[in-house]
C-alpha cells in the first residue's frame, strides 16, 4: 500500500486536477481505497493553496462519476449484483438502513471517512432505483463536503492534518453532520410553522 500510494501521489503531482480525478473515480467505482483520496487532497492543498478549490471540485467529480457507475451497476444488475459483492449479514444490516432512512443513509455514509460503508448504500440506491437526480445531488453533496473539509484541514494543519484526519476524522464529520441535520430540522419546522401562519 505505501508503494502505491508513492505512485497515487506522483501521479496526482503530474497530473494535478485530473490525476485526483482519476484516483476518485478509482476509489468510488470497482477498487478500494480507503483513505487515499482524502490524504492526496491534503497533500496537493499543501503544495498549492490556492488551487483548493479546484482540487475539492476535481475529486469530488471524480468521486461522483465513479459512485454513477457502481449506480448503473445496481440499476441493471438488482439484487444479484449484491450478493456478488457483499455478505448477506451485511447486506441485511445495510438494507435496514436504508429502508428506515432512504438518501440519507447514503448522505452520511458519502460524509464519513473509511470504513464507513458507502459503496454498499451507493449499489443500493441503483437496485432500489432511487431517481439519478437525487442520487447525484447527495453524494455530489456528501463528497463535496468531505473533501474541502480535507481542503481546510490542509490549509489550517499543514502535514499535520493526515495524522488528524485518521485519529479525529470520525468524530470531526459526526459532529458536522449533527449540526447540518439540527439545521435541516430547524429549517423544516420554520418553514411548517410559516406555512401555518400563512394561513391564519
Amino acid at each position: 500500500m505505501e508503494r502505491f500510494i508513492i505512485w497515487a501521489q506522483g501521479l496526482a503531482m503530474t497530473l494535478g486536477g485530473p490525476g485526483l480525478f482519476a484516483l476518485a473515480f478509482l476509489d468510488s467505482s470497482f477498487f478500494s481505497l480507503p483513505e487515499i483520496t482524502d490524504v492526496l487532497v491534503i497533500w496537493m492543498v499543501m503544495q498549492h493553496e490556492s488551487l483548493m478549490v479546484y482540487y475539492v471540485a476535481m475529486t469530488t467529480f471524480g468521486s461522483v462519476v465513479g459512485c454513477l457507475l457502481v449506480y448503473e451497476a445496481g440499476y441493471r444488475g438488482g439484487e444479484a449484483v449484491l450478493c456478488n459483492w457483499f455478505s448477506a449479514d451485511r447486506i441485511n444490516r445495510a438494507f435496514t438502513k436504508f429502508h428506515r432512512h432512504g438518501l440519507l443513509a447514503l448522505f452520511v455514509s458519502s460524509l464519513l471517512p473509511p470504513p464507513a460503508p458507502f459503496k454498499i448504500f451507493v449499489l443500493m440506491s441503483g437496485v432500489a432505483r432511487i431517481p439519478w437526480l437525487g442520487f447525484l445531488t447527495v453524494v455530489g453533496i456528501g463528497r463535496g463536503l468531505r473533501y474541502f473539509i480535507a481542503g481546510i484541514l490542509a490549509v489550517r494543519y499543514g502535514d499535520q492534518a493526515i495524522e488528524f484526519l485518521r485519529n479525529f476524522g470520525k468524530p470531526v464529520f459526526s459532529v458536522i453532520l449533527l449540526v447540518l441535520l439540527v439545521i435541516g430540522v430547524g429549517y423544516t419546522l420554520w418553514r411548517r410553522r410559516s406555512a401555518r401562519l400563512s394561513r391564519i
